[in-house]
């Protein structure tokens, strides 16, 4: 069932590792199939190292196991709960990556500081209040403050990535990471000059219009 979309999603979880934005069996990354509604998500503690497709686990909007052999992710909650109130979104991740997770652990938004995050994130990447694990509370806390951007922080926790598939989430995952290394780099140099949000607006409209190949 849903092959494709198992693969995509398990190929998305490898890349976590990949790109260091997960340690030992922390993280996961989902996929929502708009036709069945059914969402695939990594298994619950599982090694990336081991990890294949038939591995990731087919759950219904109301976390029920359709098909797969293991547990899934103890963030399936939060999924879903983004989903449901999201049909735009088809791809979630979530990861601990070390300097995104360092402005949620002060319970901080990351300004606009760069252009870079001008043209992708449209706007601050903002930080929720503390919620717990294992239950819809992320979820609402999320949807309570993400607005339009793909990216939230969650205080105390990690960081969310949402997108119109597990690879745009993804794609946000590390672009947020990198621009959080900057941001730090440059927070230890000095104070950051902001830019102004009618110049942030501007560059996220030209930028989503002639930005790559249409």
């Amino acid at each position: 069932m849903l092959e494709r979309l198992r693969e995509e999603v398990c190929e998305m979880n490898l890349e976590l590792a990949r790109n260091r934005l997960v340690t030992m069996f922390s993280g996961n990354v989902s996929g929502r199939d708009p036709e069945t509604n059914y969402v695939v998500i990594k298994p619950s503690g599982m090694s990336y190292r081991t990890m294949k497709p038939e591995d990731m686990v087919i759950v219904d909007m109301d976390g029920n196991v359709i098909e797969g052999r293991h547990k899934p992710s103890v963030d399936t909650l939060t999924h879903l709960y983004i989903y449901k109130h999201r049909p735009d979104v088809n791809g979630i991740t979530h990861t601990h990556s070390n300097y995104a997770t360092s402005f949620a652990a002060l319970g901080q938004s990351i300004p606009v500081y760069l252009t870079a995050m001008a043209d992708d994130f449209g706007g601050p990447v903002p930080c929720t209040d503390y919620a717990p694990v294992g239950s819809e509370a992320i979820g609402k806390e999320i949807l309570r403050v993400i607005g339009k951007s793909p990216a939230v922080l969650v205080k105390n926790h990690g960081v969310f990535t949402i997108g119109k598939s597990p690879s745009e989430a993804l794609k946000i995952a590390v672009m947020l990471e990198d621009i959080a290394k900057t941001v730090h780099l440059a927070l230890l140099r000095g104070k950051p000059e902001e830019i102004p949000p009618e110049e942030v607006e501007r560059a996220y409209n030209w930028h989503q219009k002639f930005y790559g190949q249409k």
